[in-house]
């Protein structure tokens, strides 16, 4: 189990161990898979937990996403486009190869389902770290 787990943050899946992709993430971050991709399903499911203020890099997927909020309060934001709060319920439904980061309130945690849509085709580019001033920028 994680080293970390945050017993307040009520979610409907386990937290996860600490995220292998932390590279491509500012702050901590944890991860459980709850579906891997196959031949019969072509699509994988993870439940993603950020610590406050941790965020993914700016990043896009050529088959698009799928973000199913489950916990805390979160951020999203598509390069060029304000930042979007982020709240349990909420589904975010982001384009294939649109340029886009989320990640946890700067006060929250956060958790949500991540849905990886049109596999085995659809690949993850990694791009810059969000930087503070982006992340900190006005939320609308």
């Amino acid at each position: 189990m994680a080293d970390n787990i945050n017993s307040d943050l009520s979610q409907p899946f386990e937290q996860g161990e600490l995220n292998p992709y932390y590279k491509f993430f500012t702050g901590k971050t944890y991860l459980n898979m709850l579906s891997t991709n196959d031949s019969v399903w072509n699509s994988s499911i993870g439940n993603v937990t950020f610590e406050p203020s941790a965020r993914t890099n700016w990043h896009r997927h050529s088959g698009g996403q799928i973000l199913l909020v489950t916990a805390g309060e979160g951020r999203y934001q598509e390069k060029g486009k304000p930042i979007q709060v982020l709240k349990k319920g909420d589904v975010v439904r982001i384009m294939p190869n649109v340029v886009h980061w989320h990640g946890a309130a700067p006060e929250s945690w956060f958790s949500h389902i991540s849905i990886e849509t049109n596999l085995p085709d659809n690949n993850t580019t990694w791009l810059e770290p969000v930087s503070d001033d982006e992340y900190n920028d006005e939320v609308k």
